[in-house]
């Protein structure tokens, strides 16, 4: 007989099993801007012993301050995450050891190798090693600024580009490596564009492209290349006569399109062209505005008007006229000595052109219009007046009117204040030019003529009824008398040409024919001579 039994045999497990993970090596990227506490990793070990001697734990081996600094490690699950953010700039990886852990004391390791992925976070940085913010506006090809430029990051997000405005007259080029310069692309102009503002942009290449903008002023500094120009190009100056020495008559202006000392502008006036223009007594200019002076008083009658040049612009001075000259009497003169007297036909209709008044004026435009007027006249129905001078008869003339006339006529303006003249006409009616004719005396005036004239005829006829003997002796002294009267007409000059419009004529068309041209010479005698004649016109009356 066979007896059995069932003995249970209880291995009791000691620690002979070192912890080992599952792999000797980590590797892991991480971006560098990943947030803290991210999971990095998880490491994984395993321990064939059972309880305790199976429990494992995990934790840094030999750890640096840079790792304890970023990472932590959970000691139950080997998960590794971050404990602080990540820079690539600063630390491109990390290697570290973990150990796992048996409750008996044994250990196994690996490691973990954590590669930082660089992200763009950095943009370019621009360093500028020359700026000249001045630079003279004729310069050729200049250099502006040079710079160097970098970018922390890596790859693309390292690579860099530069550019500047498109519309400005300036280029970037490369000299070394991340090192450029700024320069003109010829000379410039002050005139057209006085200041620049240069942006320079660096650009990287990363995902997303970051850049960096760099602001500089580039100032044109002055040439003296401009001419000063004037605002015209000819001027036109207006100055009434007799005006009082230093007037200001008007100014010229010109501009320079350069600046500072260079745009100051000095006037001058140059020689001109006329000789006998004497430009230097006439006016001034100030040299520093442009402001012109009449020097003297200025005289239209004699100078109307003068022209000069200052630089390239062309002044033209008009002299305006002022009413300062009366009207003066060519015809009748009035120039004080024995005047002549025009002759009148009594035969003569209504009309009949007498004689003309004659007058000028030194002035111009309105203030030399000139009209006539009949101030005085012995007889005002007598004759009448034309605004042009012209005197004719009004009527017919009779036996009654007087035979001697004077009228007084008065020569206007049309300045203003008007300025007049007076001319003294002196008319005679007579039956022909036969007929003997009496001189006006100058100074008599016409009505105490008229007075002596009926004195004399008195006395004449009471001569005459008388005493015949002395008449007839009166008649010879009287014919004696008339040739030498003739005698002294004889000497008087006959006009050549055309007849003076102070003759007149008998056939009443207003001037007389070759065959009857006469002069009037009339000159003052004394009342005794007046007397004698005055017997002759009788006897022959009679």
């Amino acid at each position: 007989i066979i007896g059995t039994s069932h003995v249970l045999i209880v291995i009791v497990d000691i620690n002979d099993n070192v912890p080992e993970f599952t792999q000797r090596l980590y590797e892991v990227q991480v971006p560098e801007n990943a947030p803290i506490g991210s999971l990095v990793i998880t490491v994984s070990a395993r321990d064939l012993d059972a309880g305790t001697h199976g429990e494992l734990s995990y934790s840094f081996f030999q750890y640096s301050n840079q790792i304890i600094q970023a990472f932590e490690i959970n000691s139950i699950t080997g998960e590794i995450r971050l404990k602080k953010a990540l820079d690539f700039e600063e630390i491109q990886s990390y290697h570290m050891e973990v150990e796992a852990s048996d409750g008996g004391g044994l250990s196994g390791k690996c490691t973990v190798a954590i590669e930082v992925m660089d992200i763009n976070d950095n943009a370019p940085e621009l360093t500028m090693s020359l700026l000249i913010s001045d630079i003279p506006e004729n310069s050729p090809e200049t250099v502006v600024a040079v710079f160097g430029i970098s970018d922390p990051d890596s790859g693309n997000n390292g690579k860099m580009m530069c550019s500047i405005q498109d519309h400005l007259p300036f280029l970037i080029k490369p000299t070394l490596e991340n090192f450029y310069t700024v320069l003109t692309e010829g000379a410039l102009d002050r005139e057209s564009w006085a200041e620049y503002n240069i942006t320079i942009t660096v650009t990287d290449l990363g995902t997303p492209r970051l850049k960096t903008e760099y602001n500089i002023t580039v100032r044109v500094s002055d040439v003296n290349d401009n001419a000063p120009a004037f605002t015209q190009t000819s001027y036109n100056l207006f100055v009434r006569e007799n005006n009082s020495p230093a007037l200001h008559i008007g100014s010229v202006s010109a501009t320079d399109r350069d600046s500072g000392t260079n745009a100051q502008v000095t006037y001058s006036l140059l020689p001109p062209q006329d000789p006998h223009l004497p430009l230097a007594s006439l006016v001034s200019i100030n040299a520093d505005n442009g402001h012109l002076f009449a020097l003297r008083s200025l005289d239209y009658e004699a100078l109307q008007e003068f022209e000069f040049r200052v630089g390239a612009a062309l002044v033209r001075v008009l002299v305006l006229d002022t009413n300062d000259n009366s009207p003066f009497v060519l015809y009748p003169l009035q120039n004080g000595s024995a005047p002549c007297t025009e002759l009148v036909p009594r035969a003569a209709e209504p009309g009949y052109l007498v004689t003309k008044v004659v007058a000028v004026d030194g002035d111009s435009g309105q203030n030399a219009w000139l009209s006539y007027q009949l101030l005085k006249a012995t007889e005002p129905g007598l004759f009448m007046w034309a605004h042009n001078g012209e005197v004719r008869t009004a009527r017919l003339l009779s036996e009654r009117d007087a035979a001697k006339h004077r009228l007084v006529v008065l020569v206007k303006d049309n300045g203003e204040p008007p300025l007049s003249a007076t001319a003294t006409l002196h008319l005679l009616l007579v039956d022909g030019f036969s007929q003997p004719y009496l001189p006006l005396p100058e100074a008599a005036p016409a009505q105490a003529q008229d007075d002596s004239l009926t004195v004399y005829l008195v006395v004449a006829l009471a001569s005459v009824s008388s005493l015949f003997l002395l008449s007839v002796l009166l008649f010879v002294a009287v014919r004696l008398c008339r040739r030498s009267r003739a005698a002294s007409v004889g000497r008087c000059s006959v006009p050549e040409g055309p007849f003076p419009g102070h003759l007149v004529d008998v056939s009443h068309t207003g001037t007389l024919s070759q065959s009857y041209q006469y002069e009037v010479c009339l000159t003052g005698g004394s009342r005794t001579n007046e007397y004698f004649k005055l017997l002759s016109i009788f006897f022959n009356l009679y």
